[in-house]
């Protein structure tokens, strides 16, 4: 299964580049193509928004069709859309192609997870997605940092010809090795479908997870499009430093999955999804107390770190709600979460438009997943 794993997270890696790749060049696209900040930030939710509701479809696909078949369909039809981005001229029709980008997205990264949870024992799991979740938040740090080199020298529309270039790559190297996985036989039988949901929201955990997912992505996804726009009110202007900031997300998940298996054999389960909650409160409220950008920088990456405590531990769980329908599972894990991804650049978007500010916002969100971290710690647990 090793070197399977590995081409997966190669996978995983190339199609996280894009996920955060948008972000610091933000304030670019909205001069060039001659709309508001504001506006050019929904290009986030653009993405993430369908990613979310075409998640049961998908998940249902795998399960009933092939895993290996729809991720590598997806990175393909994923990769050139994402080039075709590179060409537009006009915001409604880059919009127009970023919910494309988002629905053939959706097929990659929570398939390959739960393709992974049919091959590895639930002991052994957690420390595998690890893996996993390394290779997507190097691609994330990557994205982001990347994105705003780019930026700086190409532009905004270099960014997504490099991303959407190396996502066919990815496809192109792996691929082959991943159709060749042997997978339960199965018929293709769409009657099955709803009994797989229904076998999923039946468990009393789904609403813990899925509600977890739901509330971290508003509040913590939900501010990176206005994080350049922050750090140019506070006199830094450059895209690559926007992407550094961003990126440390990235660092702080790294470190989490080089530590997850101590912290699990020294600290336990219950305290971490507390301690992830905690956290990443106490972030939100040093990115409302507008930091200079190297503070900010090292609190991303408390902020990743944290994140992950509470996030990890949550999907293992997602794995096991229903295990005969995983990948129905984790397609709803993922619909909440990036449900949640597209609805916070709109609730903090209102706030400024709204003249209330970021800053009630960020000391909601701080308050909320801090109650979130210690309910999971309650009230989940595994069999």
């Amino acid at each position: 299964m090793g070197s399977v794993l590995n081409l997966m997270a190669f996978m995983v890696f190339a199609q996280s580049l894009f996920m955060r790749s948008v972000d610091p060049v933000i304030p670019q696209i909205a001069l060039n193509l001659s709309v508001e900040t504001t506006t050019a930030a929904l290009l986030s939710t653009a993405f993430t928004l369908p990613y979310a509701l075409v998640q049961p479809v998908l998940g249902a696909l795998a399960d009933v069709f092939s895993k290996a078949r729809l991720v590598a369909i997806c990175m393909v039809t994923g990769g050139l859309t994402a080039i075709a981005c590179g060409f537009v001229n006009d915001f409604d029709t880059l919009m127009v192609l970023r919910v494309l980008a988002g629905m053939t997205s959706g097929g990659t990264f929570p398939i390959i997870f739960a393709l992974v949870g049919d091959r590895v024992p639930v002991s052994e799991r957690q420390v595998a997605f690890g893996k996993l979740l390394f290779a997507a938040m190097t691609g994330n740090l990557l994205g982001a940092s990347g994105a705003g080199v780019i930026g700086d020298l190409l532009g905004w529309r270099g960014v997504f010809f490099a991303t959407g270039g190396f996502a066919l790559l990815a496809v192109a190297v792996a691929g082959p090795r991943l159709l060749s996985i042997q997978e339960a036989p199965r018929n293709l039988d769409l009657s099955s479908i709803v009994p797989n949901y229904r076998a999923v929201l039946s468990n009393p955990l789904a609403k813990y997870c899925f509600g977890t997912v739901f509330v971290e992505a508003i509040f913590l996804f939900g501010v990176l499009p206005y994080m350049a726009g922050l750090l140019q009110t506070e006199g830094e202007p450059r895209a690559s430093i926007a992407g550094i900031v961003i990126a440390g997300f990235g660092v702080g998940a790294i470190i989490y999955t080089a530590l997850v298996s101590r912290l699990l054999s020294v600290i336990g389960e219950r305290r971490l999804m507390a301690a992830g909650g905690m956290t990443m409160a106490f972030c939100l409220v040093v990115i409302a107390l507008r930091m200079p950008w190297p503070v900010e920088f090292l609190n991303f990456v408390l902020l990743g770190f944290g994140f992950y405590l509470l996030h990890g531990c949550v999907q293992v769980h997602v794995t096991e709600l229903a295990p005969a329908a995983r990948g129905s599972a984790m397609a709803g894990h993922s619909a909440f979460f990036f449900l949640g991804q597209a609805v916070g650049p709109v609730v903090y978007g209102l706030g400024l438009s709204s003249g209330v500010g970021l800053t009630p916002v960020l000391l909601s969100g701080a308050v909320l997943l801090t109650v979130t971290g210690w309910l999971c710690s309650f009230r989940l647990r595994r069999a």
